[in-house]
């Protein structure tokens, strides 16, 4: 799921991205808005096994999944999705 705290008029704002993953052992935030770098937003995991990244992001609308272990998963708290061109959904967020 993703929470959005507004900027200083929509210039950019911080969106936190969070999965829950607790058996996971690395998890990792890739989306258009980082080139799908697979290494770039390492997630951080709390006690509970919830794994979260804030990052900034400028007005647009952007698409994102979670490299979990090595697997793509998309987030289950965001139902706003799109095919991509892998045969598979990504998830969409319009900021």
């Amino acid at each position: 799921m993703t929470t959005a705290t507004s900027g200083q008029k929509r210039k950019t704002q911080k969106v936190t991205f969070s999965i829950e993953a607790p058996e996971a052992k690395e998890v990792v935030l890739s989306g258009d808005f980082n080139d799908w770098d697979t290494k770039r937003h390492p997630m951080s995991k709390d006690k509970n096994g919830l794994w979260k990244k804030t990052v900034t992001l400028a007005p647009n609308i952007y698409e994102y999944k979670f490299l979990v272990d090595g697997e793509w998963k998309e987030d289950s708290r965001n139902n706003q999705m799109c095919l991509n061109c892998f045969g598979t959904a990504n998830n969409i967020l319009n900021l």
